[in-house]
Order: C-alpha cells, then structure tokens, then sequence
C-alpha cells in the first residue's frame, strides 16, 4: 500500500502554443466542449488512482500545463473544488499549486485561485520583441496591471517564471526582466535557460538565438542578480525566499511518490523495501483519454535504472541526493557506487562531501557530471 504521493495534474490546453514548448497541449475556444469533459475524466481518474494505490495522504497538488487557467474561471473552480474534495484529510497546510498564465490573471480567476495555497505565473520576459519572437501567448502591456492584481491576493506565495537566451535578448533587458519581476515581490522565481527542443518551431532555426556561450553568461547574470536580491538558489534553475521552495517540486528531486494525471501526465511510485518502482503515464492524446482508450504505459524500474535516477533528481538540488532515502532503498550510500567521479569532482572544487552535492558553481556543469557518473555507475569509466 502506498501511504503517501504528491499529485500532479496536467492540463492540456492552451491560449496558443509558444515555439519553444514542447509539453503536450492543445489550442482551444472558451466554447470547446472538451473542457467540462476533461474536468469530469479527471476528477473520476483521481478519485480511482487514490483508491487504487491506496494513497491516504497528498501533502502537495501542482495543477499544471499546458495552461490550467484556459479552462476558465467557472470549470477551474469545478476542478479545484473536486480535487480538493476528493484528497484524504492532510495535517497541516498541504501545498496546493496552480499554474497560470498572468495574462489571463482577473478578478474572476483570482476568486477561484483562493483555494490554492500557491500560483505559479509564466511571465518568461516583459520584453516585447523576444515575446513576439518566440510567439507568446498575450501582450507583454497587460503583465503590470495582471501581476499586481496578483501579488496583492498571494504576497510571497506568489512565484514567476522567467528564461534566459530568447531572441532579442541582452543582459541589459534580462535584468530590467528581473528587476521587474522583483517588484512584485514574489516569494519564489524560476529561470530557465531557453533548450531547444526537437519538434518545436524554436529549433527549426526561425530566429537567431545567442550563442551557446553568451546564453550560459546570460544566465549566470541573472542567477547572480536574484541571489543579490535575497533569493536563494535551491536547485538549477529555482531560487526562493526562506520557506518558499516549491515542496512539490522538491518530491521530484528527493524521489519520492506521485501520480501523474491527465493526458500527458506522469507518475512514479517508489517501492523502498526492494528499491524498484513503477512509471506511469497517461497516453498525450485527449481524445483517447476522454473515450477511456489512451492505453496509459507502466513501466517497471528496475534497481539500477531508480539508482540512476535518483543521482540524476538528486544532483539537481543543491542539498543533493537525498542519503535517508537513498540508503534505505539501495542499502548503500551514493559514495560507494561513483567514488572516482566524486573525488574528481570534489578535487576540482565543483562538490562537497556534507551534504553531499554539486556546489552552485558545479551546478553549472550537471549534465558533464551525470554523464561521468553515469558511466562509472556502468563500469566504463
């Protein structure tokens, strides 16, 4: 029986696709029959996978996308008047996330939006020519008005999403972004590096990009200037205020149970007594999904692939893989599998041993250090 997951609810519908998007979403009208459907599948998907994997406790909800708020004011409060129904009793405040595009951000979704403990706002850049380049979903003009509309509801339980190396882009407009961002005081800000993803419009070359150097000073620039403004970094690419670090986010990065709802969806839950888990993921197909025939994959993890994982989550976060967790489950601490590699990192001063994890400056170089302790983990090292 599974005690306890995190729920992640996935919402696949949008205003409009952005070029550099790769999540599965589907452009809709207000007038799309197929979200009052979604909402009633997903509430009866929910109350089923609870009841299946025996879940008795949900400390975190993220309701995301796509972008949940396309669902409107009137069935986003059917969803989260559901969900929030449906979930077993919690000690505590249970952190309740929900995504939104700040264009769409009024007075009639920000009433809906009590019921959360968190909104999350994909601001990405004031800047108006890098928004039009990369097609964004609303005009840059309405975010001052929408943003305060919403900090003055949330305060520091507000987070903004930001990227770095859009067209367009220099350091000058990256940090005016910040500073921008900043005065709405939110308690928690993400940025991302802009990644190029195969499929999306972005990577078919219409617009010229910075180049791979000039991105990553980019982004240091404006690590640098959300750190000097009191925001800690706590993993690659989210900064928080004290006690603002998304929890839900931070069961991803420790490894630890959730279910994946609606099309496009994933979970993982995690057996710690023989150290292997299960993956499922509902089928990216709408349609199916609503007809009850998507097909949703499970997939077995074994011991070596979870172990894999866990360094790769683990070594994101800056506290770094989670050692209770980890010895528990494997029965051995993450030292014994890729002592060459730590010692190598640690010589170069890109890791610490307490906790064990990448220092910010290693932080920068993840991918070269998995890759190093991937094939150590292999016996190619």
């Amino acid at each position: 029986m599974m005690a306890e997951a995190g729920v992640y609810i996935h919402v696949p519908f949008c205003a409009g696709a952005c070029d550099y998007c790769d999540f599965y979403s589907i452009p809709v009208t207000p007038t799309d029959k197929r979200l009052d459907q979604y909402v009633d599948q997903l509430l009866k998907d929910l109350e089923a996978s609870l009841i299946a994997e025996g879940i008795s406790r949900v400390p975190t909800v993220y309701i995301g996308g796509g972008t949940p708020s396309a669902l409107g004011a009137a069935r986003l409060d059917r969803l989260l008047e559901g969900v929030g129904d449906l979930l077993p009793e919690a000690p505590g405040v249970r952190e309740f996330t929900l995504e939104a595009n700040p264009e769409s951000v009024d007075e009639a979704l920000l009433r809906v939006c009590r019921r959360v403990t968190r909104l999350s706002l994909g601001v990405q850049s004031f800047h108006e020519p890098s928004r039009r380049a990369v097609h964004r979903v609303g005009e840059g003009s309405l975010l001052p008005e929408r943003l305060k509309m919403a900090a003055d509801i949330f305060g520091d339980a507000l987070s903004l999403d930001l990227m770095t190396g859009l067209p367009f882009q220099s350091e000058t407009i990256l940090l005016k972004d910040i500073e921008k961002a900043l005065s709405y005081k939110p308690g928690h800000v993400s940025l991302y590096a802009l990644t190029l993803e195969e499929g999306t419009p972005l990577a078919a070359g219409t617009h010229t990009l910075p180049e791979p150097e000039e991105a990553d000073r980019l982004w240091i620039a404006g690590r640098d200037a959300l750190e000097t403004a009191g925001l800690t970094q706590y993993e690659v690419s989210n900064f928080s205020r004290p006690g603002k670090q998304s929890a839900h986010n931070i069961r991803y990065w420790r490894m630890e149970n959730w279910l994946g709802l609606g099309p496009g969806g994933s979970g993982t839950l995690i057996n710690d007594e023989t150290g292997t888990g299960r993956r499922l993921t509902v089928k990216a197909d709408l349609d199916a999904w609503l007809s009850c025939n998507t097909g949703d994959q499970e997939e077995y993890l074994d011991q070596p692939t979870l172990i894999q994982e866990s360094l790769l989550m683990g070594f994101r976060y800056l506290k770094g893989p989670d050692r209770r967790l980890f010895e528990k489950r494997f029965h051995r601490p993450p030292e014994s599998l890729i002592p060459q590699t730590l010692h190598r990192w640690e010589a170069r001063g890109l890791l610490q041993k307490e906790p064990l994890a990448l220092t910010k400056e290693g932080l920068l170089f993840l991918n070269t250090f998995l890759a190093e302790a991937f094939r150590e983990l292999e016996g190619t090292n």
